[in-house]
């Protein structure tokens, strides 16, 4: 494991562009945990990574709440999943997830704890706090499998 890169935030637009800066830190492949209570800001750091990585307006991003996954095309693919309403692991394999997860593009998975436990992911984990209002600490981690 790699030390973990620690960046404050003070406003959603400082969140977003620290996104296009951890963009640049990724490689086709990458599979992205954020984490973080409702409302830390996990897709507006996604929106700024799609921006970088596919090329799209950031405004194109939305939450995959109740769809779970978002894909956003650009020369590589973006792929969106929000698993906060899934109700079991299960769930994730049968809806024909788990192909994404070997894709060339970058899988970005808020509530990654809702995944089967049994996955064995090379991943890039992604804690985001909430401080106050506007104020975020994020934390990115290169994780490496043993």
């Amino acid at each position: 494991m790699k030390d973990p890169i620690t960046f404050l935030t003070f406003s959603s637009t400082e969140t977003e562009e620290i996104g296009q800066r951890i963009a640049k830190l990724l490689q086709s492949g990458d599979i992205l945990c954020l984490t973080g209570d409702l409302g830390a800001g996990k897709t507006t750091l996604v929106k700024g990574i799609a921006k970088e990585y596919t090329g799209i307006n950031a405004s194109e991003v939305t939450s995959p709440t109740f769809t779970y996954l978002n894909i956003y095309s650009g020369p590589y693919n973006l792929y969106h999943f929000d698993l906060y309403r899934l109700s079991s692991p299960e769930e994730f394999i049968q809806a024909g997830f788990l192909e994404f997860l070997t894709t060339k593009g970058i899988c970005c998975i808020e509530w990654p704890d809702r995944l089967p436990s049994n996955l064995s992911l090379q991943k890039v984990s992604i804690h985001m706090e909430y401080l106050s209002l506007e104020q975020r600490k994020i934390t990115f981690q290169r994780n490496y499998a043993s």
